[in-house]
């Protein structure tokens, strides 16, 4: 290849039902949910890749994907001379193949059609719900230098937390020798430690390597390991990469930086609420580096009096003379007087009330989209367009509810989440 300019496409995967990510999840994929007042979680490997000098996108989803397509459509737009692209392709029925991805490994192998007009010759492949900063092109650059057909990002990780990751075990020039789905954790891994020489300056704790979900393969390498006799075979993590560590150079990739997966309620919670520090390991204050989202064009965050801190408030806002503490307000979300907020995140909403729709409210005595007045709410998730009316209290009882839906709201991990669109009467106690 000698010195050309390598030719990149970047492999979103979309995630499958996100079922540990329900309610969230209930009427849009997992990458189309709201993530730091006016995110979508999509936001992140997309920039990483803009960031990078990727520009070439493909982002592979199946399950409630119309979300996702509106806010692809109206916030990645490249100009015609960069050759970019951010293109949705969804499972569809052709001639050669009548349906859903089976898994990862299936959905790049049912799109290859797609993919070898562009004539690359790498693909990176990323997850869509993850959260980190890297610098792809750093990545790229390390897997050329190694002359790997194949490099795996890497985190380190303690024994505790590897049991809920694919792990490698490497020689000291960071060849992959091996790979491990899951260890159980009374299983002995020990001899999976990473080597000294491959340490640098990883924390003492954190001995083992956990794949990240993100690999570079070399196109032919890709082809390969999808095609002929592999066809059977659905997943990267579980089956492709495993065959693939006696047959191909495969390298791994230590990022030491912050990277969060975040799959479940819990995690998407701690996530958000994570941004509200001073100084938070991710954040999206970045010159060089930004987050990219769609350009609502929305008036600046009205502020009636309030009592606000470590607080992320987002464009479109009306807050009246409220406490928010620790809390991550959405766009045009409205709060009314005498609320108080704490450790919430509200994802906002799609649009205002119309006079209209405020007279008709006020005519049968319901909520307006937002939060009414003299509210006290704690440790909840408040998906977009709800309506929860006056002198409403929730999750500030207590009361432990049992995983699960309980009609206008869901419980997950201790997380209350109040469902989108969901119509809370005043005066209910959660």
């Amino acid at each position: 290849m000698g010195n050309e300019e390598p030719r990149v496409l970047s492999i979103i995967l979309g995630g499958g039902k996100g079922t540990r990510l329900y309610p969230l999840t209930k009427e849009r994929s997992k990458p189309a949910v709201s993530f730091g007042g006016k995110y979508r979680i999509v936001d992140i490997p997309l920039s990483n890749c803009i960031n990078s000098g990727y520009k070439k996108i493909y982002l592979l989803t199946q399950f409630n994907s119309a979300s996702l397509h509106l806010h692809i459509t109206n916030s990645y737009n490249f100009d015609r001379f960069s050759g970019g692209f951010v293109e949705i392709l969804a499972a569809e029925q052709t001639l050669e193949h009548s349906g859903w991805y089976e898994g990862t490994a299936d959905a790049v192998r049912k799109n290859f059609i797609h993919f070898k007009t562009q004539k690359p010759t790498h693909y990176i492949i990323l997850s869509g719900d993850q959260l980190y900063k890297m610098d792809l092109r750093a990545f790229m650059d390390a897997h050329i230098k190694s002359g790997a057909d194949i490099t795996i990002a890497t985190t380190a990780v303690n024994r505790k937390d590897a049991s809920g990751f694919g792990i490698m075990k490497i020689d000291d020039k960071n060849h992959v020798k091996e790979f491990m789905e899951k260890p159980k954790p009374d299983v002995n891994i020990d001899s999976w430690k990473i080597p000294e020489d491959a340490r640098g300056a990883l924390p003492k704790d954190k001995e083992f390597l956990a794949s990240m979900g993100i690999y570079i393969f070399n196109a032919d390498t890709m082809e390969e390991c999808l095609g002929g006799d592999n066809e059977k075979y659905t997943d990267f993590g579980k089956e492709i990469l495993p065959l693939a560590i006696s047959k191909k150079k495969i390298n791994s990739y230590v990022f030491d930086g912050y990277w969060e997966d975040i799959g479940t309620i819990r995690s998407f919670y701690d996530a958000n609420i994570a941004l509200t520090e001073p100084n938070p390991a991710f954040d999206f204050y970045s010159e060089t580096v930004p987050i990219y989202t769609h350009m609502r064009n929305l008036p600046p965050s009205k502020i009636n009096k309030a009592d606000i801190t470590s607080t992320l408030t987002s464009e479109g806002c009306i807050i009246t003379n409220c406490k928010l503490n620790k809390s991550v307000i959405g766009v045009r979300s409205i709060i009314g007087e005498g609320t108080e907020l704490n450790g919430v995140i509200m994802m906002g909403a799609d649009y205002y009330d119309y006079d209209a729709e405020k007279k008709e409210a006020k005519k049968n005595n319901t909520p307006l989209t937002g939060i009414g007045k003299n509210c006290k709410i704690s440790n909840t998730i408040i998906d977009k367009n709800a309506k929860i009316g006056d002198n409403c209290k929730i999750g500030v009882s207590g009361k432990k509810y049992e995983d699960g839906d309980h009609g206008s709201f869901y419980s997950a991990d201790g997380i209350i989440v109040i469902r989108k669109g969901a119509i809370i009467p005043s005066g209910t106690e959660i």
